[in-house]
């Protein structure tokens, strides 16, 4: 291992002095490196928990056996999932089939939508789902979801109100070791497990990867402040799972907070863009190249990897591709994509589907006007283009022409994916758009775009520090010519 830097002898001597930590490592940085450094300097006993299994095999292999490494998971069936050992596992059947044997068995209406048995069920399961993923001790109805086409108040209330004493009912099955009609999951027991105020037996807890920690989790490792050490790392910049329950709780974690700025995976042109995106986004980092590493930011004529934002603009790229006889790879994509596209197929044929996202539609024809013409069905419109241009036999012939990562000439992937990898060369995928234009105009009478939101200012830096050696900027390009662009080059410049 090199010498370590001095923001990693800082965060060692900060450990041994005892302080809580938090501890920002962007992007490449060696946040495992530095974990393994405390770790060899103390004979105590320490816990790492990651929520990935891959992630917490590799870091048994670089910690002292004196560090148990664990997935929260992990830790959970040992003290309750066992007990459940027999359900879990089980064969996977259709919602409506859980639904029916929890009572589900008409249709209701609200607002003059049909919600059926089998849409009426899989919800019932989601509000399960969620009510796992958050911190609350009892289940009520904020954990029913929105389903498209039911977006009043009034009408999510009235929706609430059917799900609620059926996801009671689910719960309660749950709770039944030997058998129930529910398929037991393990995030069920991780939740009864947070439930029960567990106490980690451990002189220091290690919490990675802590930008994308669900508040279930986060309540279990803030618990144990009064009794072990607690040090949590991660990168707020790459906090990008909102969406899915996940919530950044390193800033506002009391303790004290060091960083890790200097990336080992790129050279300092690559740290500068990432730096410009780091700006936009207000983060609390800002990273520094390693100079023995080439790093280039220009044109790729063939990438290892193309970076999209969204499943359908990878699979734009996929058939793009494949088009010019190239064997291409799609990270955890095309099963999705294979699924939506055999929905639209059903909608197109006059058939409704059961895909939980276009569940309410009675036809294409709805599903277009919906993502045209109302705001909830904006992000659909990428979906519905693609399939009014290519159509689902293609989408579904392109999904079964993709190859194994490891015989492809280039992989493609969203960067929600690609999160936690690297490639040497990388290219942008054309869907990330631009900010739009705003009524205002410059002094040229120019249009003022909207500023670049911490949102979309993430994901941009999470894509772009996925490249070694050469960079191309592609589809977020715009960045060269918005004005944010101008003040985030002088904040970079000025460091």
């Amino acid at each position: 291992m090199h010498k370590p830097t001095d923001e990693q002898a800082h965060a060692c001597d900060a450990f041994r002095a005892g302080h809580h930590l938090v501890l920002q490592a962007g992007a490449g940085t060696g946040k495992t490196s530095t974990l393994g450094l405390l770790a060899a300097g103390t004979r105590r006993r320490g816990r790492y928990v990651a929520f990935n299994r891959d992630i917490a095999r590799d870091a048994a292999t670089r910690f002292p056996s004196t560090v148990l490494c664990k997935t929260a998971h992990a830790t959970a069936f040992a003290a309750v999932g066992h007990r459940y050992a027999r359900r879990l596992n089980s064969p996977r059947q259709p919602a409506w089939k859980s639904g029916q044997a929890l009572g589900i068995t008409r249709p209701i209406r609200i607002s003059g939508r049909e919600i059926s048995p089998r849409t009426l069920s899989h919800t019932v399961l989601r509000t399960v789902t969620r009510y796992c993923y958050s911190a609350d001790r009892t289940l009520t109805h904020r954990h029913v979801p929105r389903l498209r086409g039911l977006d009043a108040d009034e009408d999510y209330g009235q929706l609430a109100d059917a799900v609620m004493p059926f996801a009671l009912k689910a719960w309660a099955d749950l709770h039944r070791p030997d058998h129930g009609v529910v398929r037991f999951e393990h995030d069920h027991y991780l939740k009864m497990w947070a439930l029960t105020r567990p106490v980690i037996d451990a002189d220091f807890l290690f919490l990675d990867e802590a930008q994308d920690t669900n508040p279930v989790l986060e309540e279990v490792f803030a618990a144990q402040r009064g009794h072990t050490q607690l040090v949590m790392v991660g990168d707020s910049a790459q906090a990008i799972y909102g969406w899915r329950g996940a919530r950044d709780v390193m800033s506002g974690f009391d303790a004290t907070a060091l960083t890790l700025s200097r990336s080992f995976r790129f050279g300092p042109r690559i740290a500068d863009e990432a730096n410009r995106w780091l700006t936009l986004a207000d983060a609390p980092i800002r990273l520094t190249g390693t100079e023995t590493i080439a790093a280039t930011v220009g044109p790729l004529d063939h990438p290892d990897a193309v970076l999209c934002r969204s499943n359908t603009g990878a699979m734009v790229e996929v058939m793009r591709l494949l088009a010019a006889g190239l064997r291409v790879a799609l990270t955890r994509g095309g099963q999705q994509l294979g699924a939506l596209a055999g929905a639209a197929r059903d909608l197109k044929d006059g058939r409704r589907t059961a895909h939980p996202e276009l569940v309410l539609f009675a036809s294409w024809g709805e599903l277009q006007d919906y993502a045209a013409y109302d705001p909830a069905g904006r992000d659909l419109q990428p979906f519905v283009d693609l399939v009014d241009t290519h159509g689902p036999d293609a989408i579904l012939a392109a999904v079964g022409q993709l190859t194994e990562e490891a015989h492809a000439d280039v992989t493609v992937s969203t960067a929600h994916t690609a999160k936690g990898r690297e490639w040497d060369t990388v290219q942008i995928g054309d869907d990330f758009p631009p900010p739009k234009d705003t009524d205002q105009r410059d002094g040229q009478g120019r249009p003022i775009p909207e500023s670049v939101s911490d949102t979309d200012a993430r994901l941009a830096y999470v894509a772009i520090t996925r490249a070694r050696h050469h960079l191309d900027l592609g589809g977020l390009s715009w960045i060269n010519a918005h004005p944010a662009a101008v003040g985030a080059d002088c904040v970079v410049g000025c460091l």
